[in-house]
């Protein structure tokens, strides 16, 4: 990947970060920790990985992505509207009455959503059905899908991973948002679930680790998990919780809370906007 290939990326990602922390500050709630940490791996994915299409999101040789960690839907809602499946500015509806974008994927609602989730663990387990699907029609199109790294403490997460494994689903990708952090502190000290790598590899999976922040490293775990058949893929991507907002970062308080107008500011600065375009946010609003 050239430098500007990679800028255009990294101006996309911080775009989908500025849309995460207006979704959940006009929301008054929501995850902004664990979305922010996923903001590269949902750009590459959505604008240089999978085969989709905004103007016909149900299209049967799609590639699919399911959320599995689905309290992050600020992330992917705010990746599908710079992708172009709904405008930008539906993001500040994020929770809201009538809006359609609820505090987790809905697939019934939303264009681009393949899967509803939220209860954790289950979204993975509909990626392995999605992928056997395609295997059994004898489709090309793959499936991605993202965990998270406390999600991976429920036992349904292995089952899948054994169940994947066994089928076979070389077109399967599970994507470990390792970014250290949960809801009621450390992964670590809440209930291990660590080493990733030496499980997923133990289930029969081929594993690639990599930083989740890291372009190239990304776009070279994609481009491995293709060439590797009869086996499903794993990639362990080390993140930083909250990646990109000074006081968010590796700050646990920020698993499942929104900003006040202060450190809305904050965040946006952090971000890059100037003071005018900060302004103008509030001007529009009203």
């Amino acid at each position: 990947m050239n430098q500007a290939e990679k800028t255009v990326l990294a101006e996309t990602a911080n775009r989908v970060r500025i849309g995460i922390l207006d979704g959940v500050y006009n929301a008054g709630c929501g995850h902004p920790g664990g979305s922010l940490s996923i903001a590269e791996l949902l750009t590459y994915l959505y604008f240089k990985e999978m085969k989709i299409d905004p103007a016909n999101p149900k299209a049967a040789d799609r590639d699919r992505f399911v959320l599995s960690k689905g309290h992050t839907a600020p992330a992917l809602y705010a990746t599908l509207a710079e992708r172009g499946f709904f405008p930008v500015e539906e993001l500040k509806t994020l929770r809201k009455i009538d809006s359609r974008l609820q505090g987790h994927p809905d697939m019934k609602g939303i264009p681009g959503v393949d899967m509803s989730t939220g209860s954790l663990g289950l979204g993975i387990s509909a990626a392995c059905g999605m992928a056997l699907a395609g295997k059994t029609a004898g489709k090309d199109y793959r499936v991605y899908t993202v965990l998270g790294d406390g999600e991976s403490e429920e036992g349904q997460v292995w089952e899948a991973a054994m169940f994947a494994a066994h089928y076979k689903l070389d077109n399967l990708v599970a994507i470990v948002d390792w970014n250290g952090l949960q809801i009621d502190g450390t992964v670590e000290e809440v209930m291990n679930p660590t080493p990733h790598n030496l499980k997923f590899s133990a289930f029969g999976w081929n594993v690639i680790s990599i930083n989740a922040h890291d372009f190239d490293q990304i776009e070279a775990a994609f481009a491995a998990a293709r060439q590797v058949k009869g086996k499903p893929t794993a990639i362990i991507a080390k993140s930083i919780k909250g990646k990109g907002v000074s006081y968010m970062e590796n700050a646990v308080q920020w698993h499942g809370a929104a900003p006040k107008e202060d450190l809305y500011r904050v965040g946006l600065a952090d971000l890059g906007l100037s003071p005018e375009e900060i302004e103008g946010r509030f001007k529009q609003n009203g």
